[in-house]
Parts: C-alpha cells; structure tokens; sequence
C-alpha cells in the first residue's frame, strides 16, 4: 500500500482550514492536492479529533498486522493439509 505524503496532524490540519473557511480549490493550490483528495479526507475523518484520528490510524495498523498472521496461518493449514494426504 502507497504511504501518504501527509502525515494523519497534516491532514487533520488541512481540514480544519478549510473549517475555518478557506476554499477548497485554494487548499488544493496551497497543498498541491485535488478537490477528490480533499473530500475523500473529509468523508473519511470529518469530524474526528486529532486523538480519534491517531487511534484510527493505530487500530488499522492493526487490522493490518492480524490479516497478515491469520493469511500465514492459513497458508500454513494449506500446506499441511497436502503434506498429510501424501502417503508416505
């Protein structure tokens, strides 16, 4: 998965200025950003403190970490499964 070039306080950062009242085409301006951008960050964690934000990011770090073990477990099963009805 491609990393963000802002970090989660950037983006919490540029949705509060636009909160403020700055326009969206000048945020996409002043950070280099698409309007898609904006509202995909804004559908995502509008609303969220700086605090839910690094626990979200925390949780899905997580999320991804278990995927991850249970795709090795799985793997693992696979292959025992075939080594076990070899007849040896």
């Amino acid at each position: 998965m491609k990393k963000s070039r802002f970090s989660e306080t950037q983006i919490f950062a540029i949705l509060q200025e636009a909160e403020v009242g700055t326009s969206v085409a000048d945020l996409g301006r002043k950070y280099n950003i698409s309007d898609a951008m904006y509202y995909n960050w804004k559908a995502k964690y509008g609303g969220m403190t700086l605090n839910e934000l690094k626990r979200l990011k925390e949780l899905e770090e997580e999320n991804r970490k278990l995927k991850e073990i249970v795709a090795e477990q799985a793997l693992d099963i696979k292959c025992l499964k075939a080594i076990t009805k070899k007849n040896f």
